[in-house]
């Protein structure tokens, strides 16, 4: 470890977007027991929830119809305000297909954008000038250097989930283990990685669209990640590559994964009445 590595503030800068929640939802055995028009009556229910949610304007709701046991649908909320997300999820519950339905995960998160390049030179800066942290020169600095971007990265805080085909949602962590551990690495040895993982991710920008979101102090993991995509071969060729990078092959740890399939709201009634 240098000593510049050493004197600078240790905790890179994030600024955050729209909140998030993902629902995912198994059928009790009493939906198959139903008739069809019985069916047809509670999706259309779901289809003007769906539609209803777009006409509001301060968010998104996308249902996805799951591949595998691990849930049979899952609804993603972004929403400007945190309330906004528990009113949709309030909203959902409320709907009469709802008792036929059982929860078997959730994730609340907020849309993250991580400043590991502007907070090494921010604070090398301020180093330079003598500024301890966390005084009101540094805090007026810092305040400066995040509300330049927000302003620059507006549309990527939005979180706005493309209509692609397909997505695959996971949850991770940083190993904070007595060996390794990524906290206690150097913010610019942090930096070197995470823009080598970054670069990763570039390559397949014109393919998949990503969304990161915080979840420190909100749900049991650090982040979760949101990949869309209109071929999820895509999922397992950038997910495969980037765990060859130093931070996810040293440092990276992998929640349970959920790959479904869009579901528009006219279709939701001719996917599920079978």
């Amino acid at each position: 470890m240098s000593s510049s590595s050493s004197s600078l503030h240790q905790v890179p800068l994030t600024i955050e977007g729209a909140w998030m929640l993902h629902q995912m939802f198994t059928f009790q055995p009493q939906w198959h027991a139903l008739g069809t028009a019985e069916k047809r009556i509670m999706l259309r229910d779901v289809s003007l929830f769906l539609r209803d949610c777009e006409a509001a304007g301060n968010g998104q709701t996308m249902f996805y119809s799951v591949i595998g046991h691990k849930a049979d649908l899952m609804f993603v909320h972004t929403r400007e305000e945190p309330q906004q997300v528990h009113h949709a999820e309030l909203a959902l519950s409320r709907l009469p297909i709802a008792q036929y339905w059982r929860q078997t995960h959730s994730y609340f998160s907020v849309v993250e954008l991580g400043l590991y390049e502007s907070s090494v030179k921010t604070y090398k800066a301020l180093q330079e000038k003598g500024l301890e942290p966390h005084s009101a020169e540094w805090n007026a600095a810092i305040q400066d250097t995040l509300q330049r971007q927000r302003e620059a990265m507006g549309p990527r805080l939005k979180g706005e989930m493309p209509p692609r085909r397909c997505i695959c949602f996971y949850p991770m962590d940083r190993i904070r283990g007595e060996i390794k551990n990524w906290y206690s690495s150097p913010i610019e040895e942090r930096q070197r990685m995470m823009h080598e993982h970054g670069l990763v991710g570039r390559r397949y920008a014109e393919v998949v669209k990503q969304i990161i979101s915080g979840s420190v102090g909100l749900d049991d993991w650090e982040w979760g990640v949101d990949l869309f995509a209109d071929d999820p071969t895509v999922f397992k060729q950038i997910i495969y590559e980037m765990r060859f990078d130093e931070a996810s092959a040293i440092y990276g740890k992998f929640g349970v994964f959920f790959v479904g399939l869009h579901v528009p709201a006219d279709q939701v009634e001719p996917l599920l009445v079978g």
